[in-house]
């Protein structure tokens, strides 16, 4: 009924290397510690349901989830995407890059973008 997102990325030697893993600088939406060490990224659940079928009982479940990268720097932010990208490609698709911005409060950079994850029952 979830989508593995963190424990995929947390494995993955390139993104542990920019985000850390003690703690891994991942958190679900509104749980970013406060303060936090840059860069640091978040994701949260945006859609997704069941794949339903007319004969049969749904053998899967399908998530959209938006994914947020936080940075001091552009060329920091966009190394995070990358490293995100390459981790969880292999096991989701991403179907929509939202693009980049410039927080106005805090002045950080931000890449977000859209994964499509399909999690077999």
């Amino acid at each position: 009924m979830y989508a593995p997102i963190f424990a995929v990325v947390s494995q993955a030697p390139a993104a542990a290397a920019l985000l850390g893993n003690n703690p891994v600088r991942f958190w679900p939406f509104g749980e970013a510690e406060e303060d936090a060490v840059l860069p640091y990224a978040v994701w949260q659940p945006v859609g997704g349901g069941p794949e339903n079928y007319i004969d049969s009982l749904p053998d899967a479940d399908s998530h959209t989830l938006q994914v947020d990268v936080y940075a001091a720097s552009e060329a920091s932010a966009r190394a995070v995407a990358r490293a995100l990208r390459d981790a969880i490609e292999p096991h989701a698709h991403i179907v929509s890059w939202r693009g980049e911005s410039r927080e106005q409060d805090t002045r950080l950079y931000r890449f977000s973008f859209d994964v499509d994850w399909l999690v077999p029952r």
